[in-house]
């Protein structure tokens, strides 16, 4: 029987700001020299070829990660909106149903955690497997290191009823809330409560059945989704938002858990990253403890301070004491109010064709540095309200002026004048074209567009 690891990627990238954001989330950071998104679907991949169910606001940066992990953009679902994790996982099982692969093994993870101990997880998948093929929905316990009262638990029964090496297949007593703090600790003396990871292993078949049962509104809803998907944004909009959690594991009579040491982490605050990994170019006078993480490659220098986290970005610089970090989304909060479009937005987008970073925006000029990936090219388009020079920096790429095609090299540059018909190709098959772009004129707003011609249907 098949088995498809299933990627669910949502999240609102308030816990990690500054450098995770609503249209950049913790997922496509690169905490850990690649992202977290990155390492899952490298991480999946040898249990089959993975599958991704994310937002639509997220396709460009998702298929980006997907072909560099050489996954097929045809195994991501894009939804309308975030929806929650039970309407998530139930246009997934609608969609198999509509290929006809029903009698299908399917396991549900998280894009944003690490795992480090990748081996275990594999034999945990493997047992996770054998209990779904006898019918069993299996959700992945994590064994608690402290009592976490950020975290559900899930309570198993002391005997078990499958194993494979040293794992052992549980049934599940119950799903309970994310505790106080003395609860949280009655569950770790008790020695049978685990974490919820929101991994899960599950038949199609049988999780269909469930919904049918279960959740009958939703079902019936995502029922009439259409084959090609054409009217998903109809549909999703009539779907109610729940989790999995409360809309079908806190419910099934009979499911079974399998506890697990799998070195994992939710990476849920900066204090959790500053025990994952080292500070970036920091120096520490008549202080300790603290934590620096640095994506301009400034040094942070620490002068009588004691578990401090800095995180310095292009546009904004946290500072917080260790015990303090989950108060960042109250600082995401207050953006928020101010309509700051720094709660959502990096000073660099990613874009079809490749992405560009701000470098400097001033009421007389705006400048950037522009990457196009290889086989890729801007759409044909003109501007209104600007000028712009472009400055060759990697890359031998065509410039279309005016229906004119200039071949450029490092060092060269050219001028496109207001209102002038231009695009940048690269017609190279591995090398990125890189250049710096420096606008004048009277407006530098992304909407000073007109395209004429477009690979990507913006037209």
């Amino acid at each position: 029987m098949k088995f498809v690891p299933v990627i669910l990627s949502g999240g609102s990238g308030t816990r990690l700001w500054p450098l995770s954001r609503t249209h950049y989330p913790k997922q496509f950071c690169e905490i850990f020299e690649e992202s977290l998104f990155l390492k899952t679907l490298n991480r999946l991949k040898p249990l089959g070829s993975p599958w991704v169910v994310t937002n639509s606001a997220l396709r460009v940066v998702t298929e980006s990660s997907m072909r560099e992990a050489h996954v097929p953009h045809h195994q991501a679902i894009f939804e309308p909106k975030a929806n929650n994790t039970a309407p998530a996982i139930a246009l997934l099982c609608k969609v198999f149903e509509d290929r006809r692969q029903t009698d299908t093994i399917v396991g549900i993870f998280p894009s944003d955690h690490l795992i480090q101990n990748e081996e275990a997880f594999k034999k945990a998948i493997e047992l996770a497997t054998e209990c779904a093929i006898e019918g069993q929905v299996v959700t992945l316990g994590i064994k608690p290191t402290h009592p976490a009262t950020g975290y559900g638990y899930i309570e198993v029964s002391k005997k078990h009823i499958a194993e494979k090496g040293k794992l052992k297949a549980h049934a599940t007593k119950g799903f309970r809330e994310k505790p106080d703090e003395k609860t949280a600790q009655e569950f770790l003396d008790a020695g049978n409560f685990y974490w919820n990871g929101g991994m899960f292993v599950f038949h199609v078949a049988k999780m269909i059945s469930h919904f049918q049962t279960l959740m009958p509104d939703l079902w019936k809803v995502i029922s009439a989704l259409k084959s090609d998907l054409s009217n998903l944004a109809e549909v999703y909009a009539r779907c109610p938002s729940q989790s999995i959690d409360y809309g079908i594991m806190e419910k099934l009579k009979e499911q079974v858990c399998i506890p697990c040491d799998l070195g994992w982490s939710d990476v849920g605050s900066w204090t959790e990253i500053a025990k994952l990994r080292e500070s970036t170019d920091k120096i520490e006078v008549g202080g300790q403890g603290n934590f620096s993480l640095s994506s301009s490659g400034r040094l942070v220098a620490f002068v009588d301070t004691k578990d401090l986290v800095v995180v310095d970005t292009s546009d904004a610089i946290l500072v917080a004491k260790k015990s303090a970090t989950q108060k960042v989304k109250q600082v995401v909060d207050v953006l928020n109010e101010k309509k700051d479009k720094r709660a959502h937005e990096h000073t660099f987008e990613f874009r079809p064709w490749g992405s560009f970073e701000i470098l400097r925006d001033t009421r007389d000029f705006k400048s950037k540095v522009i990457y196009v990936n290889p086989g890729h090219q801007l759409s044909y388009q003109s501007h209104a309200k600007r000028a712009e020079h472009w400055v060759i920096v990697k890359g031998h790429p065509e410039v279309v002026l005016n229906d004119v095609i200039h071949r450029l090299k490092p060092g060269e540059s050219i001028y496109i004048p207001q209102g002038a018909k231009h695009r940048i190709r690269n017609t190279h098959d591995s090398e990125v074209v890189e250049f710096v772009e420096v606008q004048v004129g009277s407006y530098f707003g992304e909407d000073d567009i007109v395209r004429y011609s477009d690979d990507y249907k913006r037209v």
